[in-house]
């Protein structure tokens, strides 16, 4: 559990800071996950790694039926299921976007209310009763709270969440995942480090960036995906490829594949 809880924080810490380097444009981009723009991904990962918190919440099975590879099972990856998946990612997204821009008008108001209580600070008019933009900025405007919601910080707020549910829980703990399975904590944990990671890459291409995954993401990936065996020597492979590969954001060349069914390597199916 410590090492799959320290390659989930590492992952998604990482992501976090990126995500604060974007720009509408860079959330407008493509992604090789299709439909989905940035903005849609980075919500599916947003709700990905948030899951465990409403999980913990709810009784525990009795006892563990799958284990993290097989979660990604070709079950979990239907037309319908892949379909609701996209949906959802789109919605949440457009959600976190509609926060964002009224937090946009709520900085522009503080901005203006700044300005107005300065004008009269220096014509000596009584600052006794706030201005109207001040009031606006403080939350009036249409019922708007106070404060940021932007993709940068509801994926942080949902992923520490997840692990503030995750370190109070015994690492035994048996959950219930969306499709209905019954896993134990760590297990489940380490399917949301490929989630975030393997999604991360995903990002990175969409956004021309080279790839950001961390080497304690990266170790717990490459060890799901080979059963914990290393690589086949012929391969050559860093960790880096070694999971491009094997999730199919790299093509295969007929000696790789032949290098991998000869060493019986455990396939997962992605989808999204």
């Amino acid at each position: 559990m410590d090492v799959v809880r320290a390659a989930f924080r590492a992952e998604c810490a990482r992501l976090t800071g990126i995500l604060t380097q974007l720009d509408d444009a860079d959330l407008d981009r493509p992604t090789t996950c299709p439909p989905w723009a940035v903005r849609d991904l980075i919500a599916h990962v947003r709700t990905g790694a948030g899951r465990l918190a409403g999980m913990l919440a709810a009784p525990a099975p009795p006892r563990a039926e799958v284990d993290a590879a097989g979660y990604f099972g070709a079950a979990k990856f239907t037309p319908e299921i892949d379909a609701a998946r996209i949906d959802a990612a789109r919605i949440d997204a457009a959600r976190i976007d509609a926060a964002r821009i009224d937090a946009a008008r709520i900085d522009a108001a503080r901005i203006d209310a700044a300005r107005i209580d300065a004008a009269r600070s220096e014509a000596g008019s009584s600052t006794a009763e706030p201005s109207e933009a001040a009031w606006i900025a403080g939350g009036g405007w249409d019922g708007v709270p106070v404060g940021r919601s932007t993709l940068p910080g509801e994926f942080e707020q949902s992923w520490r969440a997840a692990d503030a549910a995750v370190a109070a829980a015994p690492p035994e703990r048996v959950v219930r995942t969306r499709h209905g399975d019954a896993m134990r904590l760590t297990e489940f944990l380490r399917t949301r480090v490929v989630e975030v990671g393997v999604h991360g890459l995903d990002l990175a291409v969409a956004l021309d960036r080279p790839p950001w995954l961390t080497p304690q993401a990266a170790a717990v990936i490459a060890d799901l995906l080979t059963g914990g065996r290393p690589a086949p020597a012929g391969l050559c492979w860093d960790r880096l490829t070694l999971i491009r590969k094997t999730t199919g954001r790299a093509a295969l060349t007929p000696a790789e594949r032949a290098e991998i069914d000869a060493a019986g390597f455990r396939w997962l199916a992605f989808g999204r």
